[in-house]
């Protein structure tokens, strides 16, 4: 078991901050810690939010795996949170999510009739769903061609304005698109990087971000 002590980090409310680093250096574990979820460290700190509110039942997290429910078709999916909570399920809103993200024509099918694309847009869509404050992300869009990814990004961006997002990438170019700053890991622990003042989700041909991306890309090629 690793002991991980975190110092003051803070994530600014209402933004997006892109969570990057090497492959295994602890990027979706601290998603983990910051959801209540079991790891493999020990931490040692504290976690809180600006409005003093303790973050139980006010987190979702969509983790790397889709997660996705075998017998369970697209609907039942995207509706497991609400359901498993006793909730009514907006019908008219999650047929709405479920068209935006362009699985309309695929509502009654269960997870081994769907690409493995297909399958981390449901999971995106039961984590839309979740209406939470904070949202986690780990690796959202990873399995999704370009230009899938893209609106999927921006879907994510208009659906989850006012909430505060911290999502896990590997991919430089997606943390300057997306993020309002980005938090770096490394060996050495936490760094907060700024990126442009331009609003998230960025031009894909934002010359500053595009900049960035460079300067991110030589970073995590020299840590790797």
């Amino acid at each position: 078991m690793t002991l991980v002590e975190c110092n003051a980090i803070r994530c600014e409310a209402m933004q997006w901050t892109a969570i990057l680093g090497a492959s295994g250096i602890g990027k979706s574990t601290l998603l983990r810690v910051l959801a209540g979820l079991p790891t493999h460290w020990q931490f040692k700190g504290d976690i809180r939010a600006s409005d003093g509110n303790p973050l139980s039942g006010r987190v979702a997290m969509m983790a790397q795996q889709d997660l996705l429910l075998p017998w369970a078709d697209l609907i039942e999916n995207v509706t497991l949170g609400a359901r498993m909570r006793g909730e009514r399920v907006d019908t008219e809103y999650v047929l709405e999510i479920i068209d935006r993200v362009g699985l309309a024509d695929h509502m009654h099918k269960r997870p081994t009739q769907l690409s493995g694309g297909q399958r981390q847009r449901v999971a995106l869509a039961r984590t839309l769903m979740e209406n939470r404050p904070l949202v986690l992300l780990d690796e959202p869009f990873s399995a999704l061609d370009t230009r899938t990814r893209s609106q999927m990004q921006d879907l994510a961006a208009e659906l989850l304005e006012g909430c505060t997002v911290l999502m896990v990438t590997h991919d430089p170019a997606e943390a300057t698109r997306m993020g309002h700053r980005v938090l770096w890991l490394n060996s050495s622990g936490i760094e907060d990087i700024p990126l442009p003042d331009s609003k998230p989700p960025r031009a894909v041909d934002d010359a500053e971000a595009l900049m960035m991306q460079g300067q991110l890309l030589r970073r995590l090629r020299e840590e790797s």
